[in-house]
């Protein structure tokens, strides 16, 4: 599902608009972002919760050519599901 698809669905299942809907998902995306871009997380009981984690430099090794390559540190997202959502998707 991407998220054209997403807004249909919602839509499908309230009395809002797809318009109100984009803005509503467009303003949770950006607030979600805005968090994590302080180091916070951002927490959905049941659900999951997202927070950023820092990846240390590492040296790693084409396996093709065998040449030596540093790999720099990175600040990145992540997605941690919650018990409500691990135990719907385990049928």
């Amino acid at each position: 599902m991407n998220k054209s698809e997403l807004i249909d669905e919602v839509a499908a299942n309230t009395d809002f608009s797809k318009a109100a809907i984009r803005r509503v998902l467009d303003a949770t995306i950006d607030i979600i972002t805005s968090e994590l871009k302080k180091g916070q997380p951002v927490m959905f009981i049941g659900f999951g919760k997202f927070k950023v984690t820092r990846r240390p430099a590492r040296n790693s090794r084409n396996p093709r050519t065998g040449v030596k390559l540093k790999i720099a540190a990175v600040t990145a997202p992540v997605f941690s599901a919650g018990k409500l959502l691990r135990d719907a998707v385990n049928i």
